[in-house]
């Protein structure tokens, strides 16, 4: 892959997509970020399939479709259940985690409460993908 794969970053918290996108920026990636609120506007930007992510990075705890089930209905879809999904999520809980990787998710990531760990995190998980040979859609 020649250019860095495009997220698809879903989060309803409006200060943690800034935050995501101005540390994909202060760190240098050039990523395209695609960004949704929920999973529900998630869905209908994946349904339009004008150009597909590469990679999803996926709050659990949302309005409307919750992270477990815009999972379940991401990879019970023929053509998206190829797109690598990372849950980035605040939820320790091990019975998250378990059902995640049952569903079928490339990585759980739990958000640090500090900025600097944070973009340590973020710097490690798009660094890897940005690495990674990819299916393209």
């Amino acid at each position: 892959m020649t250019t860095p794969p495009s997220i698809l970053f879903i989060d309803d918290d409006m200060i943690e997509r800034m935050k995501f996108n101005r540390t994909v920026t202060s760190l240098g990636f050039e990523n395209k970020i695609i960004e949704a609120t929920n999973g529900e506007e998630a869905l209908k930007i994946l349904e339009s399939k004008d150009s597909l992510p590469d990679i999803i990075l996926l709050d659990l705890n949302m309005p409307r479709i919750s992270g477990k089930e815009f999972l379940k209905i991401l990879k019970s879809n023929e053509t998206l259940k190829f797109i690598p999904t990372i849950v980035l999520t605040t939820s320790s809980n091990h019975k998250d985690l378990l059902e995640c990787y049952k569903i079928g998710i490339a990585g759980y990531v739990l958000k640090p409460l500090k900025y600097e760990d944070y973009m340590k995190k973020i710097s490690k998980v798009i660094s890897y993908w940005n690495t990674n040979e990819l299916i393209i859609l």
